[in-house]
């Protein structure tokens, strides 16, 4: 567990612990939806004791000005990145995996996402790419789709999350978007709790990352698992502030911790 004092101005009594860098559990996974590398400089200043990851959101990095000096960047602050999983299917339906496997060994990434959120895909041959990249990285898996019209119901979900694991993913991604209104989500926002608590009974937390955009999701997951819960999605301007509310210092979780 971390000493706070460390990046703390002042002392608090009463402050939940955190886990530690490089962390297991409580992960902070950040969207860059298109930061230069000054930008990127400028988060790292603020941020970097606090973020775990930082994914380079869907396709951006195709087209990302300076990314092996903005991946730098990162890497030099101690923060694993990994591409969007858009960019994983983007390859896939043009029959370039071989291609993907070389670009992540060309930008000399750790992780990579697999989803198939965007195209159609047999599971099966999800988790056989699973398996294949797994060889290479470390992977992460994303489980849900991006289209708000497709709800799959909850035994769906624990049925792909259980064979995704057993392919080899090392953390489960559960979809929302970074506009948080489809997956774990209703339209609204508003969290779809049966299907979290039923998730739950089936899939240890630590396993899943739960895409959580907007303030409101990630006060739901932080008062249900706690100050170590793996969020994701997190914009790159509210790194600061969901800390404060993991450690109960917003009004939102003030109480939960005291």
């Amino acid at each position: 567990m971390q000493d706070y004092s460390t990046f703390m101005n002042f002392q608090l009594n009463n402050v939940p612990l955190r886990t530690h860098k490089p962390r297991e559990n409580g992960l902070t996974m950040v969207m860059d939806k298109g930061l230069s590398v000054r930008q990127a400089e400028d988060l790292v200043a603020v941020g970097a004791p606090y973020i775990d990851f930082v994914k380079l959101g869907w396709t951006t990095a195709y087209i990302t000005p300076g990314l092996e000096d903005k991946l730098a960047v990162y890497r030099d602050a101690g923060i694993e990145t990994y591409f969007g999983g858009t960019l994983f299917e983007a390859f896939i339906v043009r029959n370039q995996f071989d291609d993907f496997l070389r670009l992540l060994e060309k930008y000399q990434l750790g992780y990579a996402e697999v989803s198939d959120g965007s195209i159609t895909m047999a599971h099966e041959e999800k988790c056989a790419y699973i398996a294949k990249v797994a060889q290479h990285v470390t992977v992460i898996s994303e489980v849900g789709s991006k289209d708000g019209t497709k709800i799959m119901a909850p035994y769906k979900w624990i049925s792909l999350m259980k064979a995704e694991l057993e392919a080899g993913t090392w953390r489960l991604i559960a979809e929302s978007r970074e506009s948080g209104n489809v997956g774990l989500y209703r339209e609204s926002g508003e969290v779809r709790q049966g299907l979290v608590d039923e998730i739950l009974v089936e899939i240890p937390n630590e396993k899943i990352i739960w895409e959580a955009p907007l303030k409101s999701q990630q006060v739901y997951f932080i008062q249900l698992l706690g100050p170590n819960v793996n969020l994701g999605n997190i914009s790159t301007n509210e790194i600061i502030a969901l800390e404060t509310t993991r450690l109960g210092l917003r009004g939102d979780t003030f109480h939960n911790f005291i």
